[in-house]
């Protein structure tokens, strides 16, 4: 099935506009929700990410986030120098530095997590329990159905054409 076509096509009602106006809408709003704490929201989700165990390297929360590597090297820096991630070679590969919260770290991250619970709660209110589950697997099998292409598997189209 083709839910899209060329002609008539409408930007508003693509799932790639909705997602990214979602996502900024999103961003600035929980931003603005962890001003006046010490951590940003952007430092939470490394340090929920790491705590998580979703990623043990810089590489994966620039995967799992899309921040330029620069960036987020300077983010991390700035945790670190904060005591609240440790960076930790690899005894395999020295080349690779493994992430890891602190003590410090792992309490600061849960001190803040009841702001993004709040955000969130309030993001769905009027949502039924059921809409929000529906909503998260959508997502979730969307999520797997792109994974396999951040590891050079081809896209359906790029198949499908001759």
């Amino acid at each position: 099935m083709e839910y899209y076509q060329a002609e008539g096509y409408d930007c508003q009602r693509s799932i790639g506009f909705l997602l990214r106006r979602v996502t900024t809408l999103t961003l600035g709003q929980i931003e603005a929700a962890f001003a006046g704490n010490d951590i940003t929201f952007s430092q939470w989700v490394v340090l929920m990410q790491v705590g998580d165990g979703v990623a043990e390297t810089a590489a994966d929360v620039v995967r799992n986030t899309g921040h330029d590597s620069g960036a987020l090297t300077r983010l991390i820096d700035q945790l670190e120098q904060r005591g609240l991630i440790e960076r930790h070679r690899c005894s395999t590969d020295r080349r690779i530095a493994k992430l890891r919260l602190t003590e410090t770290g792992r309490n600061a991250a849960q001190m803040l997590t009841p702001i993004a619970v709040r955000y969130f709660n309030d993001l769905l209110d009027g949502f039924t329990n059921d809409e929000v589950d529906l909503l998260i697997r959508l997502l979730t099998r969307l999520q797997d159905r792109l994974c396999p292409l951040l590891h050079g598997a081809k896209h359906p189209v790029e198949e499908a054409q001759p």
